[in-house]
């Protein structure tokens, strides 16, 4: 990546902390898998648009590692990076982070990268930059 867009990279870091409630979660008390994407989608969406500034659209997922179940109960921090910018595409890498409520325990649950297409009023791909 070019040194001048490290700025810029970093200023589109993206962060969101949700609280797991029962209603979002299946009948082994954790978070639905389709849940966690969602959220992971939004989180990547939002970092593309603010390094792009641009209209952003999702065009793929890629690899989602669920590594462990995120419990009812719990407080998550999604954080999106990008990862990769190309000519009309980007890449978002998001990770989901669990926190415990009343312990300062803290793990890496799940991580996938999206990518993201920028597309003019007319929705044709348009230059990222």
């Amino acid at each position: 990546m070019t040194p001048d867009l490290a700025p810029r990279i970093a200023a589109a870091e993206t962060r969101l902390f949700k609280a797991v409630f029962p209603n979002t979660t299946n009948h082994y008390d954790t978070l639905f898998g389709g849940t966690a994407m969602q959220l992971m989608d939004e989180v990547a969406f939002i970092a593309a648009t603010r390094f792009s500034r641009k209209r952003m659209v999702t065009v793929s997922s890629d690899r989602i590692n669920f590594r462990m179940p995120i419990p009812a109960g719990t407080i998550v921090e999604l954080i999106g990076r990008i990862s990769r910018i190309g000519t009309k595409s980007l890449d978002v890498t998001v990770d989901i982070h669990i926190e415990e409520m009343y312990s300062d325990v803290r793990l890496d649950a799940v991580s996938g990268t999206f990518t993201f297409v920028a597309i003019d009023e007319h929705k044709v791909p348009i230059s990222v930059l």
